[in-house]
């Protein structure tokens, strides 16, 4: 679980990438969770936009994802959320304590 410090320093670390998936009608995909899980080891922090035509609310899919890819959430703001979750291999990003 991260603090409100470092949420706060994450999310202005996410200020300046864009979303690098998208999730749309056909939902939450295994296919699209894995690769969220591989750019989450590679990048730590990303970007998903959540598109008008999913069945599902930021929100929800923010849960589901922070569940199947144990990260945690940082923020959610209209249909952008960003998920962080510290790689295992090579960690990049430092977090204030």
């Amino acid at each position: 679980m991260i603090s409100s410090k470092q949420r706060a320093y994450l999310r202005g670390l996410a200020n300046s990438i864009e979303p690098i998936f998208q999730v749309g009608k056909s939902g939450i995909t295994p296919d699209l969770t894995k690769g969220i899980h591989d750019a989450l080891e590679k990048r730590e922090i990303i970007k998903i936009n959540v598109l008008n035509n999913c069945i599902l609310s930021a929100q929800e899919v923010a849960n589901i994802l922070q569940e199947r890819t144990r990260s945690d959430v940082v923020q959610i703001i209209g249909n952008k959320i960003v998920l962080y979750r510290p790689s295992k291999k090579k960690p990049t990003i430092l977090l204030p304590q």
